[in-house]
């Protein structure tokens, strides 16, 4: 189920109206403001003269002295016998890539208005989690791929690890929507930050569609959707719809950062026995990529089926103007694995290396 049609939208763009002198003129004010031709310039309906001939012009304009050179006001030189439309028309090639558009709303399904009025009210009024220094406890779980499934109370069903990173589940028919998260943050700022290290990390998992069953609604598909999120996050709602997240999903494989509404085209969606991932890696900017940021860090996010890499965006692309903020995305804090879940779907979620379909080159 992909975002909702909310009515009280923050994004929405106002309604202005277009106002001037020129929208209330009438066609007798356009008469009156036309020059009126002067006496020099009216012609004698009784003198009628033909048009000079192309042969008469071209043989007149043969004869005519060609101006002085270096005389007040006249170029040096003639402009060319045709239009340089080369100079006028800039090289397209050079212009940055057009704005990505988001969809309205969804047509597989949408969240209810209450949820989403309440988790814009919980993102509101809850800060994110400034990021801390994990412990040397932390990071080996990290680094053993260790990490287990936190529930949230809206969750109705089954998900346990069946071995270090890697978990099997299933939700009942008609689950609402929610979202699982790693119990452990998969990127630490204070520990990987290529503003610390001085080289990139990348943070990835896949997920395993085995089955699909009714969706929330009777209208509504049944599905997941793969991402991250920071936190604090509202546990009603799908990775990729708040702040600090974002998510693909696998009704109509849209892609969803910070976006309440229908999300933007990316893929298509996910079959029954796929196996998708989604990565984000962060790099230092240098000379050669500036096209989106200056010294942040460049954040590319990248989606695999079954173990190909199927397209990916960079964080900080030209978006449309109702475009959330990618505030908790961009290396600053801390991140968490993220599964959202609707209706009845059974699933494997997979974070050690060792279970993936894609190989990391």
């Amino acid at each position: 189920m992909v975002s909702f049609l909310s009515l009280f939208s923050r994004g929405r763009r106002a309604t202005q109206d277009v106002t001037g002198d020129t929208m209330n003129a009438t066609p007798q004010d356009s008469l009156k403001s036309r020059p009126q031709p002067s006496k020099e310039h009216m012609a004698d309906d009784s003198i009628r003269k033909e048009p000079p001939s192309y042969h008469d012009s071209q043989y007149s304009s043969s004869k005519a002295l060609p101006p002085a050179q270096g005389s007040a006001g006249v170029p040096e030189t003639n402009p060319p016998p045709y239009h340089n439309w080369q100079d006028a028309v800039p090289d397209t090639s050079t212009f940055p890539p057009a704005p990505v558009i988001s969809y309205f709303n969804s047509g597989a399904g949408n969240a209810s208005n209450s949820d989403a009025e309440r988790a814009h009210a919980f993102c509101d009024s809850t800060p994110l989690w400034r990021p801390v220094k994990p412990s040397p406890a932390v990071l080996q779980s990290i680094q053993q791929h260790d990490l287990r499934p936190m529930l949230s109370t809206e969750f109705r069903g089954q998900l346990s690890p069946i071995s270090p990173g890697r978990w099997k589940g299933s939700t009942r028919d008609m689950n609402g929507d929610c979202v699982a998260l790693t119990h452990l943050p998969l990127y630490f700022p204070v520990e990987d930050s290529p503003l610390v290290t001085g080289r990139a990390k990348t943070i990835y998992f896949e997920i395993t569609l085995l089955g699909l069953r009714d969706g929330p609604g009777a209208a509504d598909s049944s599905g997941f959707s793969i991402g991250f999120v920071a936190q604090p996050y509202p546990s009603w709602r799908s990775p990729g719809w708040e702040r600090g997240s974002l998510g693909v999903f696998s009704d109509d494989g849209c892609r969803f950062v910070n976006d309440s509404y229908g999300g933007r085209h990316f893929t298509h969606e996910f079959q029954v026995g796929e196996t998708v991932g989604l990565e984000m890696t962060f790099s230092l900017s240098n000379k050669v990529i500036t096209k989106y940021v200056g010294k942040k860090l460049i954040v590319d996010v990248f989606f695999t089926r079954n173990g190909r890499r199927d397209g990916g965006w960079n964080l900080h692309e030209q978006v449309d103007a109702e475009a959330g903020s990618v505030e908790g995305l961009e290396g600053d804090y801390d991140l968490y694995g993220a599964v959202g879940l609707f209706g009845g779907v059974d699933f494997t979620v997979c974070f050690d290396p060792t279970g993936w379909l894609w190989r990391p080159t």
